[in-house]
């Protein structure tokens, strides 16, 4: 097995353990590591045509945000690269949720091209998820206001990959038929 591939799979597996307990928020509950796979296969898809260590890095893209993983423990197991790709990706998550989604819109225009596709991805597999399994108690608006937040974010890394962008706006556009609420006659 080449390096690239021992790399992948030994994110794969350190995600899976440390997200084993972890359910998406949506009716379907589905196990996070759905989610990680498919931010990983986004970016693996990029027209960017990432490294092994960029689609590493999308499998861990959570794991310091959202369990005991360390920063330290990322460049233990998996090297200085690919932890400060999921550093640069990782919310604060001491401050109050409406301050940490101002920061990622901020910051967005700041993040490497490699953390870009990350971030690009995440989005789309975080609003595909809205549309297809949303949370039972999120109101109509929250969906509505998640999807605009999405897109600010998007729109400070345009320019970063075309296929990534188109997905997104696609998404994003399936997102607006599926929240739209119909006319008063």
């Amino acid at each position: 097995m080449s390096d690239d591939a021992v790399l992948i799979t030994r994110a794969v597996h350190f995600a899976a353990v440390h997200h084993k307990d972890q359910q998406r928020k949506g009716i379907d509950r589905d196990p996070y590591m759905n989610h990680l796979a498919e931010v990983a296969a986004f970016v693996a898809a990029a027209d960017a045509a990432p490294d092994a260590e960029v689609i590493a890095a999308a499998y861990l893209h959570d794991t310091v945000e959202d369990t005991v993983v360390t920063h330290a423990d990322l460049i233990d197991g998996f090297g200085a690269r690919v932890a400060g790709l999921v550093a640069e990706v990782t919310d604060d998550k001491s401050l109050p949720k409406a301050e940490r989604k101002r920061l990622q819109i901020e910051h967005a225009a700041t993040l490497s091209p490699e953390a870009r596709l990350i971030k690009i991805a995440d989005k789309i597999s975080n609003v595909r998820s809205l549309v297809h399994s949303p949370p039972h108690d999120w109101a109509h608006e929250r969906l509505v206001d998640y999807v605009a937040w999405a897109r600010q974010v998007v729109e400070r890394m345009r320019g970063t990959d075309a296929r990534l962008e188109a997905t997104f706006d696609r998404v994003a556009a399936e997102a607006d038929r599926h929240f739209a609420r119909p006319e008063p006659a």
